[in-house]
């Protein structure tokens, strides 16, 4: 039996590349967008477009009635839609750090608000917010980026504990380095960079340039991992993918272990002295 998947952020990159997959696997698709021209070749008796900014709940609630009223419940949620700000963080305005945590967490919020009452209903439901290594390691140079990617995962494994009496899972998806828009269209670049940073942001933003299009992760691939890990009896809370996400990641845990260690004999004396 095929399932519907509710998917955000479908117009390019690994969005767009799962709901291509997810069609040519006879899965029901709900592909949306700011922009539904940007999808309007996907549509057709198994795919519903619908116009969605994750910041306007008028729309996201539109979206939802749209594909409950097509295909009668929602099965899999798929908050993709996001981007990155990159550069120094004391080069950070006030604006552009909020406008980061407005989409890539505050807009999960808001779409999975609107949907899981639907999945609460139906009794059933599995979430996949996309997050990135980024959620579990900071690197110099993204550290807004990754601190919206770090709240989506305290979000997400508060939320799992949360619903899993109502038949609904959650799984964080944390992909290394794959080929799509996001290191070119989907990266914002700060427009001058302080003069304490700036050689910092050059060597950063050339770097960028030079792995944008040369990415060793196959988005398709991405996609059908996410299809399995939908289809898993017991799926995970997080599904890394890429060998250079598994690398970071046993470097975050050892430093993280490291850390613990060290800290261990002054940690554990900070209690109140009992009589």
């Amino acid at each position: 039996m095929s399932r519907v998947w509710f998917v955000t952020g479908s117009s390019t990159g690994l969005g767009r590349v799962l709901c291509e997959e997810l069609l040519e696997q006879g899965e029901q698709v709900v592909a949306t967008a700011r922009k539904p021209s940007d999808v309007a070749d996907l549509a057709g008796e198994h795919c519903l477009t619908a116009a969605l900014d994750v910041l306007e709940p008028d729309q996201i609630e539109a979206a939802v009635a749209a594909a409950t009223e097509r295909f009668g419940r929602i099965d899999v949620l798929v908050n993709n839609a996001g981007y990155g700000e990159m550069g120094a963080i004391e080069d950070f305005s006030d604006a552009r750090a909020r406008a980061q945590f407005d989409t890539n967490v505050f807009g999960v919020l808001n779409v999975q608000r609107a949907v899981l009452p639907v999945m609460r209903a139906q009794g059933s439901g599995h979430v996949l917010n996309i997050s990135s290594i980024a959620g579990l390691a900071s690197f110099p140079m993204a550290g807004i980026y990754c601190a919206s990617k770090h709240a989506l995962e305290a979000i997400s494994e508060a939320l799992a504990q949360e619903i899993a009496d109502f038949g609904i899972r959650v799984t964080l998806v944390e992909p290394g380095r794959f080929r799509t828009d996001f290191a070119g269209r989907s990266l914002g670049m700060p427009e001058r960079a302080g003069e304490a940073y700036a050689e910092a942001t050059a060597g950063y933003d050339e770097r960028r340039k030079e792995l944008h299009g040369s990415q060793a992760g196959d988005p398709r691939k991405a996609a059908q991992a996410m299809l399995g890990v939908v289809a898993a009896e017991s799926p995970p809370l997080r599904l890394l993918l890429g060998p250079d996400a598994h690398e970071w990641a046993e470097t975050k845990l050892k430093q993280l272990s490291d850390d613990i260690r060290a800290s261990r004999d002054v940690g554990l004396a900070t209690d109140f002295d009992e009589p």
